[in-house]
């Protein structure tokens, strides 16, 4: 059953529907999202003409590829901030230099940010720990 052409329908709270496709609409719906398409598109197939089972196992293994990546990116999430912990933990109390040499102090404390660890100096200013800044 084609599901390109499906122009009603709900998407889970907090998500919108958005008409994608190809392999774009794979990467970007989430689990839950597939697994209620897969479900409506099972309660509405037409009785006499069930769904070619070659078309149902693709959309089995498209929805493992999805939950898979999902587990994937929570793993490297967890090893992102593993190294971003480790990072701050090596820069308190130690002399930071940014990469354009024009911040220099001692680390007073880091903050883990979503740009990764933000060492606050003694003397207020901030450094983002990144590429290019010297710890000494």
């Amino acid at each position: 059953m084609d599901v390109s052409n499906i122009s009603q329908g709900t998407a889970p709270t907090g998500q919108t529907a958005t008409k994608k496709t190809g392999s774009g609409f794979a990467s970007s719906v989430n689990a839950d999202a597939f697994l209620t398409l897969l479900l409506t598109q099972l309660k509405n197939q037409d009785p006499t003409k069930p769904m070619d089972s070659t078309d149902y196992m693709g959309e089995l293994a498209t929805f493992s590829e999805v939950e898979q990546s999902t587990k994937t990116n929570q793993k490297l999430d967890a090893i992102l901030s593993s190294n971003y912990l480790s990072q701050a933990d090596t820069a308190i109390g130690r002399t930071v230099t940014s990469s354009d040499g024009t911040i220099s102090g001692t680390v007073a404390s880091v903050k883990i940010t979503t740009d990764g660890p933000l060492a606050r100096l003694t003397d207020g200013r901030e450094v983002l720990l990144g590429n290019g800044v010297v710890i000494a």
